[in-house]
């Protein structure tokens, strides 16, 4: 039986998609969600759609929340085009980036930059950017100069299996990092340390 060219399509387009679905927990309590959406088009162009919520409460006021919606495009490990908005506990800002002429175009609060050669943001997706030592922050606009430290392997819960993974260290931002892979290269959880010395993690459930 031959498939309907749309159902071919549908199917072609699911094979090169990628999910991460993360639960976002403030000290071991769930907050909200960060969802990262990849796909891949024929022509090995990426486009990949960030989508993060949070919400604090206290005695069961709400006392913070975050939202953040990004949409990128990659050509292999190069950003090409970056459109991210972010409401931080009400105050609000956009990022846009383009590449053009060898340089990525990046419009900020700050305003208007060039950022020559290939660059990548906090795309914790690809396990290349551990070879990075500077990236675009997709909130802000700016380029931040960070460091890889690699830690011992240890056991993360992962959709409920107990799984051995590698762990980096990620320090040069306004708060320490840690991300963790497994040994293939799929990013299965973060790490950080906020305000107030409380713990943020992403779990996938």
């Amino acid at each position: 039986m031959r498939l309907p060219a749309a159902l071919l399509f549908l199917c072609a387009l699911a094979a090169h998609a990628e999910e991460w679905n993360f639960t976002v927990l403030l000290d071991g309590d769930p907050i909200g969600t960060h969802r990262f959406t990849l796909q891949q088009d024929e022509a090995g162009m990426r486009s990949l759609r960030s989508e993060a919520e949070f919400r604090v409460r206290l005695l069961g006021v709400p006392v913070y929340r975050y939202r953040h919606l990004a949409q990128e495009r990659w050509s292999g490990d190069c950003l090409r085009s970056l459109n991210a908005e972010t409401d931080d506990d009400g105050e609000r800002s956009q990022v846009q980036a383009l590449a053009a002429e060898g340089a990525l175009q990046v419009r900020s609060p700050q305003g208007m930059s060039q950022i020559a050669g290939c660059l990548m943001s906090f795309a914790y997706w690809n396990p290349a950017i551990r070879r990075q030592d500077r990236l675009l922050n997709a909130q802000t606009g700016r380029v931040e100069a960070i460091r890889w430290q690699r830690l011992d392997d240890a056991s993360l819960n992962v959709r409920g299996q107990p799984t051995v993974a590698t762990r980096w260290r990620l320090t040069g931002t306004d708060r320490p990092l840690e991300v963790w892979w497994t040994d293939d290269g799929r990013w299965v959880g973060l790490d950080a340390t906020v305000r107030g010395g409380r713990k943020l993690s992403y779990r996938l459930p």
